[in-house]
């Protein structure tokens, strides 16, 4: 198949959107598929506003369309509701093109954290998106969630994790404090940082990631180790070399990180929330606790090796046959339905 894959989250950003995109683009690409990807560094940029650091694509319908039509896609997926995805979006419906969609960023709560945007404002926003998609993917932790916010077509999407970067690791043993807590992720305000950074625990406290509120944190608690934004083996090695996984934000909507860092045998102490809520199970991979500080006490008490078993069934292979099997396949040119003009 030819696969069209449009979004606005694309490296160098760091993130569980872009791994997820990614990782699904790579693994069609190794079936045979041909997988073409529309992303802002095919665009004129500016960056987004309060969050420099992702760059926002200036881009048109007509720009995408003819991206499109060069292509001719038997699917195309919209991944982010960004100016990507609302062009790619414009493009498919005057193109008579069926398309889906995914779910993967509240952002509806995390406007409301920046600017004075009522939630329902932002939801029916984000709901007027994804209403035309044939399929909105989204992970099986939100999807009932979602239901109720009236989102129609809802499709589980789940997330894959690599195990043979993400493993137990022999940790250092010379003399530090012990033991030690991790975080990753954006260091942005979504994600609830001092809700980790406050807890009054024995050891020391890791923060991996980067993001526009890295330079007050750093200079707010002195005393936490802020490693900047991290990938690869150089992640994985500090992951693995944690004794806990921290995990304070209370918006996500999977947590792709807490599937790298069980698969590291290190556990996770989250809040009973959307993520953490699917994914943790109670003394066996991590506990979760509406007391943080409780959470991370009583892991600290769970088997590693317990850890790394229970993300066995997580595999991108198996997230990527997830996503093609929720594709909206059209028919070629010249078949039942050809690429054609129609009004948006």
């Amino acid at each position: 198949m030819q696969i069209c894959l449009v979004t606005d989250a694309w490296s160098p950003q760091i993130n569980g959107v872009v791994t997820t995109l990614s990782r699904t683009a790579a693994t069609l690409a190794a079936w045979g598929h041909r997988v073409l990807l529309i992303t802002p560094d095919r665009f004129r940029t500016l960056p987004c506003p309060t969050y420099p650091e992702i760059r926002l694509a200036l881009v048109t319908p007509a720009a995408v369309g003819r991206l499109l039509t060069d292509f001719v896609p038997d699917a195309v997926h919209i991944a982010t509701e960004g100016p990507l995805g609302w062009a790619a979006r414009s493009a498919c419906r005057r193109l008579g093109l069926d398309f889906t969609t995914s779910y993967h960023t509240r952002f509806p709560e995390y406007l409301r954290l920046r600017l004075p945007v009522p939630l329902p404002l932002g939801y029916a926003l984000v709901r007027r998106f994804h209403r035309p998609a044939r399929r909105t993917m989204a992970a099986p932790t939100i999807i009932d969630e979602l239901s109720a916010r009236s989102f129609p077509h809802l499709a589980p999407w789940s997330r894959g994790v690599d195990t043979h970067l993400f493993r137990p690791r022999r940790r250092p043993t010379a003399s530090r404090p012990r033991p030690v807590f991790v975080s990753v992720g954006r260091v942005a305000v979504e994600k609830n940082l001092p809700a980790f950074l406050d807890l009054d625990v024995e050891g020391e406290k890791w923060v991996i990631g980067d993001g526009p509120a890295l330079a007050d944190l750093r200079r707010d608690y002195p005393g936490v180790r802020f490693f900047g934004a991290k990938r690869g083996e150089e992640l994985a090695a500090l992951l693995a070399a944690a004794d806990v996984f921290v995990f304070p934000s209370r918006t996500d909507t999977f947590g792709l990180v807490l599937l790298e860092a069980m698969a590291c045998g290190v556990p996770v102490a989250a809040f009973p929330v959307t993520g953490p809520r699917f994914l943790v199970r109670e003394g066996e991979n991590g506990c979760l606790d509406r007391d943080l500080g409780a959470a991370v006490e009583r892991a600290l008490q769970v088997d590693r090796a317990t850890c790394r078993e229970s993300v066995a069934a997580y595999s991108w292979e198996a997230c990527t046959r997830q996503f093609v099997a929720n594709l909206a396949v059209n028919p070629r040119p010249g078949g039942a339905r050809p690429l054609r003009n129609r009004a948006d």
